[in-house]
């Protein structure tokens, strides 16, 4: 949905569509129907924006056929659906029973992996609302950690400069500008504020920057605002915002429930001690309190002791959205763990997700309201 800055600037506030499964076209379209519709219908908003996420077959075919695109952008359309944004991070089978690592699979030191965001792109810039000023896309921060080394890391850079070089080729075929966002997250390359100085580096900033994705920052237990200047700072632009809360608790044990098999549930405590994921953490017995890389949904207070980031989360809205000028007019909650919840908080049917998923983006509507932003 589109909403209004004090100052004037248009901001975008979508929901993710990693959450489900579909990986071929006619699935996508299906989903539109299920989830996409109710949602909208649910928040009364005249458009409903969607943080699309395209498996790389599905992609790769898209952009290879000008027919099959326009036919989504139309479907899209009838809708009354936009699109300015693009998950990226994930390849392919992102709900199957286990991911895990395999999320950061093709990596940054591949050429499958520019070929996937390149194809992305080349959609992006068909599905753009016509009056919309740019697209974006997330992707993931390099790589995970390990290996890593610096032969790894000159592919990686060559990679980045070629990804520079593809989107302002696709910008003058099109007359449409996509940037490209790298995801600090925990457990990888790229988990700090510091370390995205680092890595991105000497970056074409006119097409490349960062995405925020507020659990992660939280998880990295990193101020909101000390991590905006320190972009600023290096001249990084926030070129997407994932709107999302992680899991954090006093009592370790609390958290048990939240140990599943489909993703890695990376853990950091106050003191800098980390797992890699949650049943690491319990077996090592970090000391808390823990914040965990789970997203949860924004709306909802877990029982005490467990408590989510949220507050993370409201700080830094306030300092993205609640200035003289927005940092940021892409903003995209990604809840993509509905499934995995502990059973007797998961949705049962698909309308009980899509009013979850509704009711999320009506917490983060009414968070940006408090800023000042209007519909």
């Amino acid at each position: 949905m589109r909403l209004r800055h004090p100052g004037g600037q248009v901001l975008h506030l979508s929901y993710c569509t990693n959450v489900h499964p579909a990986e071929d076209l006619g699935g996508i379209v299906e989903q539109l129907d299920t989830y996409a519709v109710p949602i909208r219908a649910r928040l009364g908003t005249e458009t409903l924006g969607l943080g699309l996420w395209l498996a790389a077959p599905v992609a790769a075919a898209l952009a290879a056929d000008p027919a099959l695109l326009t036919g989504l952008r139309r479907e899209l359309d009838a809708r009354e659906l936009e699109v300015v944004t693009l998950n990226g991070f994930p390849y392919r089978a992102f709900q199957d029973p286990v991911v895990k690592h395999a999320v950061y699979h093709p990596d940054w030191t591949t050429p499958e992996r520019l070929a996937y965001t390149l194809d992305l792109a080349r959609v992006l810039a068909v599905l753009l609302p016509d009056d919309a000023a740019r697209g974006s896309i997330s992707t993931l921060p390099l790589a995970w950690r390990h290996p890593w080394d610096e032969h790894m890391s000159g592919l990686a850079t060559r990679r980045l400069d070629e990804l520079a070089t593809g989107l302002a080729a696709v910008e003058s075929a099109t007359g449409r500008t996509v940037r490209v966002a790298f995801e600090p997250e925990p457990g990888c390359v790229v988990e700090t504020t510091d370390q995205a100085v680092r890595a991105l580096s000497g970056v074409d900033t006119d097409r490349l920057g960062v995405c925020l994705d507020l659990a992660h920052l939280a998880c990295a237990w990193e101020r909101p605002a000390d991590a905006l200047r320190r972009y600023a700072e290096a001249g990084l632009p926030i070129v997407k915002v994932q709107v999302s809360a992680a899991l954090e608790s006093d009592d370790p044990e609390t958290l048990r429930e939240y140990a599943e098999p489909r993703f890695l549930h990376q853990t950091r405590n106050a003191a800098g001690d980390d797992a890699d994921d949650l049943d690491e953490a319990f077996e090592r017995k970090l000391p808390g309190p823990w914040r965990v890389h789970y997203h949860v949904p924004l709306h909802v207070a877990p029982q005490a002791p467990l408590a989510t980031t949220v507050p993370v989360l409201r700080e830094a809205l306030a300092q993205l959205a609640g200035g003289p000028e927005p940092l940021c007019d892409h903003f995209d909650v990604e809840t993509y763990t509905w499934g995995v919840l502990p059973v007797a908080l998961r949705p049962q049917t698909p309308d009980r997700l899509a009013a979850g998923i509704a009711d999320e983006l009506d917490f983060a509507r009414t968070e940006m309201r408090h800023l000042g932003v209007r519909a």
